[in-house]
């Protein structure tokens, strides 16, 4: 595939690349539909753009529909929460659209096959990667302003937090993932989650490796300076996959080796507790 692209001009190798894959599913888990144009660009990374002439990529994009999520997420917060004080909505507001947040949504509506990645993002699993899910949620965002205009914009905002924003909490980032992950497992009959942990470096400068296991299948990856950092950030990964379709993870064989710390170019980037 990359040498037929290789052989194409810029905008033959976006349009090739964006025929590759249905994007049908994609628009009707948004509930909104989007000239072709605009959705190509809004899934346009910019490791593909840059290796393919420099083409438009969807940064711009991104930073517009940063600041319509952040509008429409604070103006439901500060009417969901009437006796909330500023302090805690502001905190829930950030913690509902963290890169986190914006990952475990894109999850949800599948977003990572969509994306057009170069190379070398592609051969690093970044479809996989929260920034990029993140950055991308908020280009698709930005286009659906665009498109059709705030109130629609803020409509499928809305759907789509509507769990986050129901259950926010001012705790931000320091949220427990291993109790959220287990309620959602406890609502969905899975089970608890099992954890496994390894460590790589010196004594002194200790690095920890996290595997969130559901049902014996690995669902979240994490590391992070200590055991506890580790294992949160494989349970929100986890919680974050739990949001969409779990056929594939289910149906992997069980795992049955310790956990090892990731390879140069790992095939699935663990989430990180530092962000």
């Amino acid at each position: 595939m990359s040498r037929r692209r290789s052989r194409l001009s810029g905008q033959e190798a976006l349009d090739a690349a964006f025929a590759e894959v249905d994007h049908a599913p994609l628009l009707e888990a948004l509930g909104v539909s989007l000239p072709e144009e605009s959705l190509k660009l809004a899934l346009t990374h910019r490791s593909f753009a840059n290796e393919n002439g420099h083409l438009p990529n969807n940064e711009r994009l991104e930073f517009l529909g940063d600041a319509v999520l952040g509008l429409s997420v604070a103006g439901q917060l500060y009417e969901q929460y009437p006796e909330r004080p500023e302090s805690d909505i502001s905190k829930m507001r950030a913690s509902i659209v963290s890169r986190y947040g914006l990952a475990d949504i894109a999850r949800a509506v599948n977003l990572g096959p969509h994306i057009l990645l170069g190379r070398g993002e592609h051969a690093t699993d970044g479809q996989n990667k929260d920034s990029i899910l993140a950055d991308t949620t908020e280009a698709l965002l930005g286009a659906i302003y665009l498109e059709h205009g705030f109130h629609t914009a803020r409509d499928v905002i809305l759907t789509l937090f509507r769990d986050k924003i129901d259950h926010a909490t001012a705790r931000g980032r320091h949220q427990d993932w291993k109790t959220t992950l287990q309620e959602r497992l406890s609502q969905r009959r899975l089970g608890s989650a099992e954890y496994r942990t390894t460590t790589s470096g010196p004594e002194h400068e200790l690095h920890f490796y996290a595997e969130a296991l559901v049902a014996g299948r690995v669902f979240g990856r994490g590391e992070g300076t200590n055991k506890k950092l580790a294992e949160q950030a494989a349970a929100r990964q986890a919680y974050g996959h739990l949001r969409g379709d779990i056929s594939d993870l289910m149906n992997q064989p069980p795992a049955d080796k310790a956990v090892e710390p990731p390879a140069d170019n790992p095939a699935e980037q663990p989430a990180t507790a530092q962000d």
